[in-house]
């Protein structure tokens, strides 16, 4: 396996691998037809065997204090995307491409990275066995249906009609939330700072 800086030619199997590896996961249908690009610079690191992409992570990074990250003081990376195929998991990879971003990040001055990540506990422990600490959430919330947008999100324009909506809750009352709504995610912010 080689871990090395992604090309324009990986694109296919940087989307493949990312649709993969997210379909077991909380993130299901957060599909990507193609390769995300970053307003700000990034390290763009993919794994790759026998010429296929098995793994990959992004990290836009700040050229200016919060611009890309939501917290803290100097320059952060922001890890928008990483993941390992699921036939190649168990083996380090995403600790590995991890490691070697981190290496790149402290190089160009940064001091921390951020990542967003819903509640799969499995993704979650992995953060924490890779020195993230958690330090920040609010709701991810998928609200479908007629008796779910009830009185909840409503059309002003008239013969347009919501069939389901994604919201973002960031108010105290997550437990009657949860309650409300079938499809409830807690968007877990983790944090590493680099020494």
């Amino acid at each position: 396996m080689e871990i090395r800086a992604y090309r324009f030619e990986d694109e296919i199997g940087w989307t493949r691998c990312r649709v993969l590896s997210f379909l077991d996961s909380a993130y299901y249908d957060n599909v990507l037809r193609e390769k995300e690009q970053y307003e700000n610079p990034a390290i763009e690191l993919v794994a790759v065997e026998d010429h296929q992409v098995i793994g990959l992570i992004d990290i836009e990074y700040e050229v200016e204090e919060r611009t890309v990250c939501s917290r803290g003081n100097g320059l952060g990376g922001m890890i928008w995307h990483i993941a390992v195929h699921p036939d190649y998991r168990r083996r380090g990879i995403g600790s590995q491409l991890l490691s070697k971003a981190e290496k790149i990040a402290k190089e160009k001055g940064l001091n921390r990275l951020e990542a967003w990540t819903r509640d799969d506990e499995w993704v979650n422990n992995w953060y924490k066995n890779n020195q993230f600490s958690k330090v920040d959430s609010y709701l991810h919330v998928f609200i479908n249906g007629e008796t779910e947008l009830n009185g909840v999100i409503k059309s002003e324009q008239s013969d347009l009609y919501p069939v389901q909506t994604f919201a973002h809750y960031v108010g105290k009352e997550k437990e009657k939330i949860k309650e409300q709504f079938k499809r409830v995610h807690e968007c877990n912010c983790f944090e590493k700072k680099l020494e």
